[in-house]
């Protein structure tokens, strides 16, 4: 199958793929794996300038050299089939970027041109942004973004398979990002676990759409089948830590030849019941799909309906370790003042002698005794002297003291107590004051199913356009707050503002409310580090996750829950 080759390209081009993998490994070890373009059909092999006939020589381009009088190349990644790619720096704005470099002259050149500024026209944070494209006398470059923080998805995998939701997060941001590019007429054709980077909030990153491809010269008939395919083979790697060919390839084994390609569950015990299913689906694999024989999927959109049709995974519940058993001192196991016994010996310990068993302690303990006998009657004798007086006096006082304080305003909720929220509004005082209004009862209709969301932005920290959205919760009237339950869709940052007991309406600007507490996660508790008494409450949202589905930050309120 045509679609096969290309997705498997890194597996089947050269003699020299077992020692690129070695070489790839060793640039891991180096420090730079992070970003480099290891490829392992060729990649960084024939260093020595061993080209094929016919093909144009790289440039002679050096560590210290300039592009535009701006770009300062500083490490050769790859050198290969007439290109070459760098880690650079741009000394204009002071910040690290990549750069691929071929020849004007190069077969490959208009088209490389042509692929890095369709890929910037895009404009999805998804992807590694080309920042230029250039042609400046006998050379092309093109830059893109460098991301320090960033890991490739080859070294994850080299410590093991990923977690199921971090395997969930990761298809679902792949196939979800794919889509959104397969819809502007975009493809990848090289998209395999040296161009998929996670960042170090947890967000994946996918390299060189289209550019890779086009520097390569790869083509497909069938480019959203090819896509597919690869994010399938991602998602098996993801899972087995085995790559789903024969061919050995990105640090992992193949599988055992003449096998066939077999599900994820069957190679690895504890795999996900729903992404095994899932890797099937994506695969070309002959018209076997998953064990319920659903439909295959060929297209990226039809992933991400797939996807959206399983049930949700959910991040892991934080561990909780056991603390340790209480150690018991040398003194006080009754060895304190004694020679240690020698390594490897018991000695049993005598028991102590029974207290109190001489004639004068005998003595004192019926002395004891007698004293608090004659305490104890006195201080009845007492007491029953008191209540015989003063009975009906005490009783009528302790009544009508306890009908005071009941009459004394409202009762406080218990401790635990559940409070309900009689209404709430969307909060945007530093923006156009409205963030999906229509969505906000969903917060407190019960269901963890239903969300008010934010609007979208183009960073985690809303674009820098304003620190923050939220909501505010009308509990009634003022109450004793204990602890304020917040369930996310995605991590998401998260503090707990409130406003003055003797508020008389609902606050409109943001300094009317003080902070009490902060959190982040999907699943947030916020307990007022004081005591809160108030009615209006302020949930504000301070940092959004990129969402799965659509590929955008915003922030997503699926349930609240107020307790006293």
């Amino acid at each position: 199958m045509a679609e096969r080759s290309t997705a498997a390209v890194d597996v089947a081009d050269s003699d020299g793929e077992k020692s690129l993998t070695a070489r790839a490994d060793q640039s891991t070890a180096d420090g730079v794996a992070n970003n480099r373009e290891r490829d392992t059909d060729s990649d960084e092999v024939h260093r020595s300038g061993t080209e094929s006939s016919g093909r144009v020589s790289p440039p002679e381009l050096h560590s210290g050299h300039k592009l535009a009088r701006r770009y300062r190349l500083e490490e050769c990644v790859t050198r290969l089939d007439g290109f070459s790619s760098w880690r650079a720096v741009d000394e204009k704005l002071r910040r690290a970027v990549g750069v691929h470099v071929l020849p004007a002259a190069h077969s490959r050149a208009r088209s490389v041109l042509a692929a890095a500024r369709s890929s910037a026209l895009l404009g999805d944070l998804r992807f590694v942004q080309v920042l230029d494209a250039v042609e400046d006398n006998d050379l092309v470059y093109v830059v893109h973004e460098w991301l320090p923080d960033a890991t490739e998805l080859t070294t994850l995998l080299a410590a093991g398979p990923l977690e199921v939701y971090d395997a969930y997060q990761m298809v679902s941001q792949v196939t979800s990002a794919m889509a959104s590019a397969h819809r502007e007429g975009l493809a990848h054709l090289r998209l395999s676990p040296n161009a998929v980077l996670r960042t170090s909030t947890g967000q994946w990153r996918i390299r060189g759409l289209a550019v890779n491809a086009a520097l390569r010269g790869i083509t497909s008939d069938t480019p959203q089948r090819t896509d597919t395919e690869a994010i399938g083979a991602l998602l098996y790697a993801s899972l087995t830590q085995r790559w789903p060919y024969e061919n050995d390839a990105y640090g992992m084994s193949g599988l055992p030849k003449d096998l066939g390609l077999i599900p994820p569950d069957q190679v690895r015990a504890g795999v996900h019941r729903g992404l095994s299913e899932l890797t099937m689906r994506a695969l070309a694999n002959d018209g076997a799909t998953a064990s319920r024989h659903e439909s295959a999927c060929t297209t990226p959109e039809e992933l991400v309906k797939a996807i959206g049709e399983m049930p949700r995974i959910r991040p892991p519940e934080p561990a909780f370790t056991t603390p340790p058993e209480y150690q018991h001192t040398t003194y006080q196991q009754g060895t304190y003042g004694r020679t240690a016994a020698h390594p490897g010996i018991t000695r049993p310990v005598p028991p102590p002698p029974p207290p109190l068993q001489s004639r004068t302690g005998k003595a004192l303990k019926w002395g004891v005794s007698a004293l608090l006998i004659a305490a104890l009657g006195l201080g009845s004798w007492q007491l029953a002297d008191v209540l015989m007086d003063h009975g009906g006096q005490a009783d009528d006082q302790n009544r009508t003291q306890t009908t005071d304080e009941d009459d004394k305003g409202p009762k406080q909720p218990l401790a635990g107590r559940p409070i309900a929220i009689s209404g709430a509004r969307d909060f945007d005082p530093f923006g156009d004051q409205s963030e999906k209004p229509s969505e906000i009862g969903n917060i407190y209709d019960g269901s963890a199913d239903t969300y008010w969301q934010t609007d979208y932005y183009l960073s985690s920290d809303f674009g820098r356009l304003k620190t923050g959205v939220g909501v505010i919760l009308d509990l009634g009237k003022a109450q004793r707050v204990g602890k304020v339950t917040l369930t996310f869709v995605g991590d998401t940052s998260v503090e707990l503002l409130g406003a003055s007991a003797d508020a008389a309406s609902e606050p409109t600007t943001f300094d009317a409310f003080s902070k009490v507490a902060e959190g982040s996660g999907t699943t947030v508790v916020l307990k007022p580090d004081q005591t809160l008494k108030s009615r209006y409450l302020l949930v504000w949202l301070t940092d959004l996750p990129m969402q799965a589905d659509d590929g955008r930050w915003r922030g997503r309120l699926a349930d609240v829950k107020v307790t006293g």
